[in-house]
């Protein structure tokens, strides 16, 4: 009997894991930011010491497993798996840094949800009782992401209003039994929703649907509201997705309030840096949620937050052949006090 289950799309944990440890890796760009001070490690050159941009995102993930193993306590082989994804084909950039680890191994793929999706199946295997301690991490690297899903760099290509900027970055929490928290209290596992975008340079349209819904549902099935939360944060609308991710829930009567934001629209300053309309990138939400997220629960800024990742799940087949754009997002409620 799935006695955990809570409504239609939502787990309540049992004994929530503790978020023992988390640590961000970032590129320079992301470094001159508002988020600077929350970061572990900026590095001012976009290789990491590497030939090319997709060994550059696994030395960077490497370096952000590390530091989060340092800052936890726990030598890799104290872990019992590791989930990890990133957005290149096959997920090379999380497989290349896990090859020498010695931990067993699940590769995800959510586009930008994937920090969410992994934190949610790391939740679930120590809240089974399969692991005393797991590890959830994901990245993203511009370059790469610019080669692989839309122009080599030395093309030029203009970018629309509606574009955003994928951020090199990387995330790493590690999640155990026991622990003083912050704690992972529910999950609400989204369902694929697809508007009918077709602008593969408007993501933020494309997954601002598939958060509404999500979000909805996590409403619905725990009986809480937006009023209950410190801080709900999506990853990553950007702007434009944010704004029409609000006035969908005003259209219901629901004002989410001040305390909602986005991870795309915190990492950069819009003034200053030219990121049209903010961040993206399966390594922004992980990053803002390793740093500045987790601080500020740490730090009881905010000691209940629900973490929102959005993901587009196009390719550069899909969006050739005229496919529309499918969305997807994954909530995760973390909580101080365990939620109790």
């Amino acid at each position: 009997m799935a006695y955990k289950r809570i409504g239609a799309q939502t787990v309540r944990l049992e004994t929530p894991p503790s978020v023992a440890a988390g640590a961000c890796v970032v590129g320079q760009k992301e470094g001159e930011g508002p988020l600077r001070k929350w970061f572990d490690y900026i590095s001012d050159d976009s290789y990491f010491g590497q030939e090319s941009w997709e060994k550059a995102e696994s030395v960077m993930l490497s370096k952000c497993f590390s530091l989060c193993c340092d800052k936890a306590k726990l030598a890799p082989s104290d872990i019992h798996y590791l989930f990890a994804g990133d957005l290149l084909n096959q997920c090379v950039g999380s497989t290349f840094a896990a090859r020498d680890l010695p931990i067993p191994f699940y590769g995800v793929y959510g586009a930008c949800s994937t920090m969410a999706e992994s934190l949610s199946l790391a939740a679930m295997a120590v809240d089974g009782g399969f692991a005393d301690a797991a590890c959830a991490m994901t990245s993203s690297h511009f370059c790469s992401a610019e080669r692989q899903f839309r122009l080599p760099l030395e093309y030029g290509g203009q970018r629309t209003p509606t574009a955003q900027w994928t951020v090199t970055g990387a995330g790493a929490l590690i999640l155990t039994a026991e622990g003083n928290g912050p704690y992972v209290t529910h999950i609400t596992t989204g369902r694929i929703r697809d508007a009918g975008v077709t602008d593969a340079n408007n993501m933020g349209a494309a997954m601002a649907p598939a958060a509404y819904e999500t979000l909805t549902a996590h409403f619905a099935d725990t009986g809480r509201g937006p009023e209950y939360y410190d801080a709900i944060i999506t990853g990553d609308l950007g702007r434009f997705g944010h704004e029409i991710l609000t006035d969908l829930f005003l259209r219901d009567g629901v004002d989410l309030g001040p305390c909602s934001t986005d991870c795309g629209r915190l990492i950069y300053d819009p003034a200053a840096q030219d990121v049209h309309a903010g961040g993206s990138g399966c390594g922004c939400s992980a990053s803002v949620l390793c740093g500045h997220i987790l601080q500020r629960m740490t730090c009881g800024d905010w000691p209940r937050v629900l973490f929102a990742a959005t993901g587009a799940l196009m390719s550069v087949t899909s969006s050739q052949q005229g496919e529309s754009i499918p969305g997807i997002c994954h909530a995760v409620a973390l909580e101080t006090d365990g939620g109790f």
